[in-house]
């Protein structure tokens, strides 16, 4: 017993000293959101932008994009719509050079934009080997195929993905295991220049920007991949359609494990949706009888951003949604089979996130200690809550909730369960830095073995935070390429059991967090562990492939055995 005890003591130990760095100031990242704010508080004012980390030029280096507004007045309406000619509206690409230094490139690439635009998804949707991009906003949606020279091109109508209404997070996903990219389009609010109602802040002094109650809901979007780089709209088909949301954030995962991927989205204001997917092209929203639907008072809450990782490696996907001040992070842990238990109390969660507004969230190793942690990038959609809650900012710091095991005083057993502490003050400068932040994206940016996050804040610069890790513990990071699947694997499952037996899981998925897209590699924290005995893929298509005995601290590429050729 008392072995168990100091070794349960050693687990909980203060992690290594770790420091993000922000480097947007030597990155070459001139870019600032421009909300156009306006007297009137136009709602899409509030909302910001998303950020997206991909490979846009086949170089080998992880790209960065921002969406960006445009201009509007008072007088903006359907018929006077805003303009994006003024390049400090431009949606941005970055090239990376390498050495956290980047290039603008947006004119060359063709990715200027046309709207007010919100929020990114990428994939190679077409299964050519580069990787697209899809731009979501106002109006709606615009899809652009990489020409694989660093260029792109909008086949948004040729391809059948136009998307009407205001669209926000969008998801790549093969939903019948085809292999081809369907993909999800979340849209926000039936909401038009026209029906911008007058609100008031709560002690009515001055204008302030309307609670989203006050607009319908609308569906979201379903299209199906025709496997020939079109799609067919699926939304009423699929049962998609008949569930009109307030859609800002989407993460896709296998929740019940039956072999076909979900759809959990998070709603503003309104329950949450859980699609479980039924097979034959069609989805049962199931969100109340999962236990996700709501918090544990059973009251619905602002849901914006949202991940699905499996926090606690157990072997099931847990979710994690962002929401308003007052209304506390929902973190729902898995307990198997599909349904989930609301565990924001029991982790910490509800404590550390009370007074915070969160965007951008998901489960990341920032340590490598085999947990998954939390980030959260935050900021309050109100610049007028200050004058309702006292002790309440509109600008908040980034939040990273760190992963470690505690053992409550009734379990007599001491097996440890899992509760997350505030470490933000221990980061360094850029998590006391106050800003109104909304999209976050994560990816290893410089290949040593780390997370490292790109914050989109809204009306002002990105925050680039390098992972200043040390590489105190070690790490696999997995790259799939698929054959029978989806040529990046989107949607396949990946276990490791490393020399010390603990054994996690993740999904290939470059969708979570707020209108935005990561890297969709899947990264795993070792620890002390330096050798993987088994990774296991368990592919879209049904193939299960296992490789054995696995050098830690390196990106280990994995492609799907090709179909038997039948003479």
């Amino acid at each position: 017993m008392r072995l168990l005890v100091v070794a349960l003591a050693l687990l909980i130990a203060e992690p290594p000293r770790i420091q993000f760095t922000d480097v947007t100031g030597s990155s070459g990242v001139t870019f600032r959101h421009a909300a156009s704010k306006t007297s009137v508080k136009f709602l899409p004012e509030t909302m910001g932008g998303g950020v997206a980390i991909f490979d846009a030029d086949g170089d080998g280096r992880l790209d960065l994009f921002f969406t960006n507004g445009a201009a509007i007045g008072t007088q903006t309406s359907s018929n006077r719509p805003p303009e994006k000619d003024d390049p400090r509206f431009w949606n941005r690409l970055y090239r990376n050079l390498g050495g956290w230094k980047f290039e603008d490139v947006t004119e060359r690439a063709g990715l200027r934009g046309t709207r007010y635009d919100f929020g990114a998804a990428v994939a190679d949707y077409d299964n050519d080997g580069d990787v697209d991009l899809l731009v979501t906003g106002l109006g709606g949606t615009t899809l652009f195929r990489n020409n694989g020279n660093g260029t792109f091109t909008d086949v948004t109508t040729m391809a059948g993905a136009t998307v009407s209404g205001w669209s926000s997070s969008a998801a790549f996903v093969d939903y019948d295991n085809d292999g081809h990219l369907d993909l999800y389009v979340g849209r926000y609010l039936a909401w038009t220049w026209e029906s911008n109602i007058e609100c008031r802040s709560t002690d009515n002094s001055v204008r302030a920007y309307c609670h989203p109650r006050q607009f319908a809901p609308v569906s979201s979007v379903l299209l199906h991949s025709n496997g020939d780089g079109t799609f067919t709209d699926a939304s009423a088909s699929s049962g998609i359609a008949a569930h009109p949301g307030k859609a800002l954030g989407v993460a896709i995962h296998d929740f019940d494990s039956d072999g076909r991927i979900d759809l959990f989205v998070a709603n503003d204001s309104m329950p949450q949706f859980l699609f479980r997917n039924a097979g034959a092209g069609v989805f049962a929203e199931v969100a109340l009888d999962a236990g996700v639907a709501y918090d544990d008072d059973g009251h619905s809450f602002a849901g914006m951003g949202v991940d699905a990782e499996d926090f606690n490696n157990d072997g099931w996907p847990d979710i994690i949604v962002t929401a308003l001040s007052l209304e506390r992070y929902a973190l729902y842990r898995a307990v198997g089979g599909g349904r989930f238990e609301y565990a924001s109390h029991a982790t910490g969660v509800g404590r550390s996130t009370l007074q915070n507004s969160g965007w951008g969230t998901k489960f990341v190793d920032f340590d490598n200690d085999g947990r998954r942690d939390v980030f959260v990038a935050q900021g309050h959609v109100l610049d007028t809550v200050s004058r309702a809650h006292q002790g309440f900012n509109y600008l908040q710091p980034p939040l990273m909730l760190r992963n470690q095991p505690s053992t409550p005083a009734t379990d007599r057993s001491l097996r440890p369960g899992v509760s997350f502490v505030d470490v933000s003050g221990s980061l360094g400068p850029a998590f006391a830095r106050p800003s109104a932040g909304r999209g976050a994206a994560f990816a290893d940016l410089d290949d040593d073995g780390d997370v490292d996050i790109v914050i989109a804040n809204l009306d002002g610069q990105p925050t680039l935070l390098r992972n200043d890790g040390g590489n105190v513990n070690h790490w696999l990071t997995v790259s799939l390429r698929g054959a029978r699947s989806n040529r990046q694997g989107i949607g396949a499952i990946v276990s490791v059991v490393d020399e010390h037996g603990l054994t996690q899981s993740g999904i290939c998925s470059t969708t979570s967090s707020y209108q935005s897209a990561s890297d969709g590699r899947v990264h795993f924290g070792l620890a002390g562990a330096k050798t993987v005995r088994r990774v296991e893929v368990r592919w879209p298509s049904g193939v299960v492939q296992v490789l054995k005995e696995i050098a830690a601290d390196r990106i280990l590429e994995i492609a799907e055995p090709a179909p038997e050729v039948r003479q």
